[in-house]
Order: C-alpha cells, then sequence, then structure tokens
C-alpha cells in the first residue's frame, strides 16, 4: 500500500503543472490536490458501510475498480507533455513557440533520482523546502490523521463525533486547497507558506486548551482544515520556480518523501507520548512550535544573504 501511494502521490500533480501548463500552474495544482480531500469523502463513507455489512475485502473492490478505470484513462487518454502531440502549454503563444519534447533521459532512473538530489541538496532552497514539508507531514498526516480522534476520546467525546470533525476538516481542505492553488499564481508563495504553517502552528498549540466541545472542535476543523493540504501549490510552485521545468518532479519527489517521513515520525511520537506521558498534548505541543519554525523557514526559500535569488510568485 505504502508503495502504491508512493507512485500516486502529489507528486504527479507536480509533474502535470510543470510541464503542461506556464499559466495559472497554482491553480490547477490547487485542483488535483483538493481532489484528495473529495476522494475521501466520496469513498470513506461508502466504505464504511461496505466493511460493516460485508467486511473489509469486500470494501476493497471499488477502490480497485476505480483505480483500474483512472489507470486506463491515463494509459489512452493523456499525452507525456503536450508537445508530444504538437500542442504548446497552458499559456504559451505563437511567440514563444512549444519546446520540442526532451529526448528519453539515458541510463538507470533510479540513479538519475538519485544523482537529482544529489544536485538539488547543494541548494539551501532543497534544504528548506524539505525541511518545512518534513514538518507539513508531521503535522498533518502523522499527527492528526492518526491521533486526533483518539485524543478526542481521551476527553470524553465520542469516537463517531470525532470522526465527524475529522470529515468536517476534508470538506474547508476542499476549498482551501483550491483557494491556495488561486492565490499562489499571484501572491509570493513564501508568503503564502509563511501564514499557512503560523496558522497551523497556532491551532495546534490551542487544541490541548479548547474545550473539546462540538462547538470548540468546530472551530479548530475550520482552520486547520483550510490549510491542511493548501502548502502543496505553493510548495510545487517554489521548486518549479527554483529547480526548473524539467527537474521539478523529480525534485518534489525527494521533498514529498521527507514529508512522509515527517508523518511517520509524528505518528510514532504520538504513540510514545500517550504510552510513557499518558496524553497527547506534548505531541500536539511539538507539532504546533514546529510549524513556526516551518513558517521562517518559508520566508528563506530562494534567498541568499544578498537578497531575492529566484522563486517569483508566479510562473
Amino acid at each position: 500500500i505504502g508503495f502504491g501511494t508512493g507512485l500516486t502521490a502529489l507528486v504527479l500533480a507536480a509533474i502535470i503543472s510543470t510541464r503542461s501548463f506556464t499559466e495559472k500552474r497554482g491553480l490547477v495544482v490547487g485542483i488535483l490536490t483538493a481532489a484528495v480531500a473529495t476522494g475521501q469523502l466520496v469513498f470513506l463513507p461508502f466504505a464504511s458501510m461496505l466493511i460493516e455489512k460485508y467486511g473489509w475485502r469486500t470494501a476493497l473492490v471499488p477502490s480497485l475498480v476505480a483505480i483500474g478505470l483512472a489507470a486506463l484513462a491515463v494509459l489512452f487518454l493523456m499525452a507525456e507533455r503536450p508537445s508530444s502531440v504538437g500542442l504548446r502549454a497552458y499559456g504559451e503563444t505563437a511567440d514563444s513557440p512549444s519546446q520540442p519534447a526532451p529526448a528519453a533521459p539515458a541510463g538507470n532512473p533510479v540513479m538519475r533520482a538519485f544523482r537529482t538530489l544529489g544536485e538539488a541538496a547543494r541548494n539551501p532552497s532543497f534544504w528548506l523546502l524539505a525541511g518545512s514539508f518534513f514538518i507539513c507531514g508531521l503535522s498533518t498526516n502523522g499527527l492528526v490523521q492518526t491521533h486526533f480522534i483518539p485524543l478526542c476520546v481521551d476527553y470524553g467525546l465520542q469516537a463517531v463525533a470525532a470522526a465527524s470533525v475529522l470529515a468536517m476538516m476534508g470538506v474547508f481542505d476542499f476549498f482551501g486547497t483550491i483557494a491556495s492553488g488561486y492565490l499562489s499564481d499571484r501572491v509570493d508563495s513564501r508568503k503564502l507558506l509563511f501564514w499557512y504553517y503560523g496558522l497551523r502552528g497556532l491551532s495546534l498549540l490551542w487544541l490541548p486548551f479548547s474545550t473539546f466541545t462540538i462547538y470548540g472542535l468546530s472551530i479548530f476543523a475550520v482552520f486547520y482544515g483550510l490549510d491542511w493540504i493548501a502548502t502543496v501549490p505553493p510548495t510545487v510552485k517554489l521548486a518549479g520556480s527554483v529547480f526548473g521545468r524539467e527537474k521539478a518532479g523529480l525534485v518534489f519527489g525527494w521533498i514529498f518523501a521527507s514529508h512522509q517521513l515527517g508523518a511517520a515520525i509524528a505518528a510514532l511520537g504520538g504513540g510514545l507520548s500517550k504510552t510513557y506521558l499518558l496524553t497527547y498534548a506534548p505531541a500536539f505541543w511539538v507539532a504546533g512550535a514546529a510549524c513556526l519554525l516551518a513558517a521562517v523557514f518559508s520566508l528563506m526559500v530562494g534567498r541568499k544573504s544578498g537578497g531575492a535569488q529566484t522563486a517569483p510568485a508566479a510562473a
């Protein structure tokens, strides 16, 4: 499951947006990323019903069918890049003719990925993006998605009610991510990430002190849900701006790997906090403080001591 998730992860959104669009890339990434939340909203309630009535094996069938149909659609309907079918990328004009498709890269693709990592690692912006996205994974998939419901149960909330709050986050995540894509085409992506991580950090620091009523948790769900995956469009834009269109997909793949590593560490850390400290609160405080650090990292991307280096607000 982890291998398949990695192959179909948000890296695809980065590749499609950088290869096929020269304008409105952020909005494209926002729409594709918001589809993650939409898929959860569509499949999870249906899957829960199937599990309850027929068991988990039956519940896998609709997902397998949907994956198969999506694979066929990509295979027969999608081009590798616009130039391979004689088209220009969206936003290119006759004055800026489309670039010919580059020759297929030679050599082992695994070694090519590691060579790209070595090249990117020499740029401080890579470590800033990877570090901030590590914290993104730590504060979302690893912590909230894994430990939010048990945290609420510890404070006397029913698991079903806590799951409803989590679903509410998914609703606001859908709108927040599309809005983030729209904004990343118009506002400096570094500033967007600063606000996203900063507000997320404050919400996580506040959560253990909330009343854990439906009202209080609903407020948290709105603020936290709006930027759950909203960090993706500006991060993709920055990766493309700093490392170029052709390398953006591979570089973002490594950045996304740091996201998943952060998620794994937070999932373990939250469990250890509950086991040895008998509370999840320290895990949420650490994640909140880390998000504030990520906000600072975001402002430093593409900059040298003398000023701005790259990373324009729109590309």
